[in-house]
């Protein structure tokens, strides 16, 4: 199911104070980027944002569900991915406070794969060296 182009330009007005967003297609939606850090999902009409556990734990509070998804074995649920609140989408200042706090994740996480990223290459050069 592909994102609601109006949908998805309501989000990007809605977190716009954060910076240019990037997009990508992702899972039949849209993965949401500042920079390299994706800190929001679309799928169908349900805005996801990235959550370590202290975070989903918060987002839990404020009624948010974890992104699920069905496979062969049975239902799949990632919790780092909330649903953004409902009264969220209604109030620009909460939704961009919400939007805030999942950057950090966001941030770690694409740290942390760029770390990995660089590792790797250096374990092959290293390699190549050797040889």
């Amino acid at each position: 199911m592909a994102t609601d182009p109006d949908f998805l330009e309501f989000t990007r007005e809605l977190f716009a104070d954060l910076g240019e967003i990037r997009t990508t297609g992702m899972f039949g939606g849209s993965g949401l980027y500042i920079d390299n850090a994706m800190f929001a999902m679309i799928i169908g009409d349900t805005l996801f944002m990235k959550a370590d556990k202290p975070l989903a734990a918060r987002y839990a509070a404020a009624g948010s569900t974890p992104f699920q998804y069905d496979t062969k074995t049975g239902p799949r649920t990632i919790n780092g991915l909330m649903s953004l609140p409902d009264t969220a989408l209604d109030d620009p200042a909460t939704a961009l406070d919400w939007a805030r706090q999942s950057l950090v994740p966001a941030i770690a996480a694409a740290t942390k794969k760029q770390a990995a990223k660089h590792a790797k290459k250096f374990r092959a050069a290293a390699k190549a060296a050797k040889s």
